[in-house]
This record gives C-alpha cells, sequence and structure tokens, in this order.
C-alpha cells in the first residue's frame, strides 16, 4: 500500500518526537517501505548546527541510527533555507513530490485556540500534499 514514507523531523526537539518516530518505524515495517527523513535548517547557525554542511550530517546521522533501532531502510533529505518559518509548509509538501512519498507521518500538538488564527505544519501539508498524511499526537 505504501512504498515510500517521508518522516518530518524536528533535530532540535528529537525527545518529543518519540511517539511519531515509532509509528514510522512501524508503518515502514508493516509496509515494507523506505523511510526518508526530512529536516530543516536556516542558512545560518542554529542551535542544532553552525552551517548547512553540518546540518546535512547530523540530519543522515540520525536516519543511520533510526535505521539501526528499527531495522528499516532510510535515507535523509535536508531542507535549506533562508526563512524556514514562511516556507517550511510549502517546502514539506515539495519534498514530499520530489521524494515520490506516498505516505508523510508527521508529530502534530494538540489543537489549540492559535490554530484558529495560525495553521499547524500538519495541517497545512495535510491540505496541500497529494501523499497520505498521518498526524500523530505526542501523547
Amino acid at each position: 500500500m505504501f512504498n515510500h514514507i517521508m518522516a518530518p523531523v524536528d533535530l532540535n526537539a528529537v525527545d518529543k518526537l518519540s511517539r511519531a518516530l515509532d509509528a514510522t518505524a512501524d508503518a515502514a515495517k508493516h509496509y515494507g517501505a523506505k523511510v526518508t527523513y526530512v529536516s530543516a535548517s536556516n542558512t545560518v547557525p542554529t542551535a542544532v548546527a553552525h552551517t548547512p554542511e553540518e546540518f546535512k550530517k547530523k540530519l543522515a546521522a540520525f536516519a543511520s541510527d533510526q535505521a539501526d533501532k528499527h531495522g528499516i531502510e532510510t535515507d535523509s533529505h535536508p531542507l535549506i533555507m533562508h526563512d524556514q518559518r514562511a516556507d517550511l509548509d510549502h517546502a514539506l509538501v515539495e519534498a514530499a513530490k520530489t521524494l515520490d512519498a506516498d505516505l508523510i507521518v508527521m508529530a502534530s500538538h494538540d489543537p489549540n485556540f492559535f490554530d484558529h488564527f495560525w495553521a499547524s505544519n500538519g495541517g497545512a501539508v495535510a491540505r496541500d500534499s497529494h501523499a497520505s498524511v498521518m498526524l500523530v499526537r505526542g501523547k
């Protein structure tokens, strides 16, 4: 049913992604699908990495660790952008197209008042992507 899963991750908040990461690995095992972990960074230094090259290496290492931990096939796809906050939703939808992903598994927060004004990344990706989208709450 699914051949390629795209899993957006925030390398600065991996500790909050355990349910989404487990759901991703479970789906990959169930369907025999490859997982590509996608993460975004700015062109300037961040808390995760000082340079885009360092960020790419950290994301690749994360994907490799997930492969070893769960026994799944993984890859990484870094998104380096000037304005991560403004461009992230569109960049994730485009990454899914580029990767030919047929399932996107994303961590999501519980809805709150502010979601009426600013949609969550998961909601925007689900609205705009042609891939199936699974949003996984943290609890």
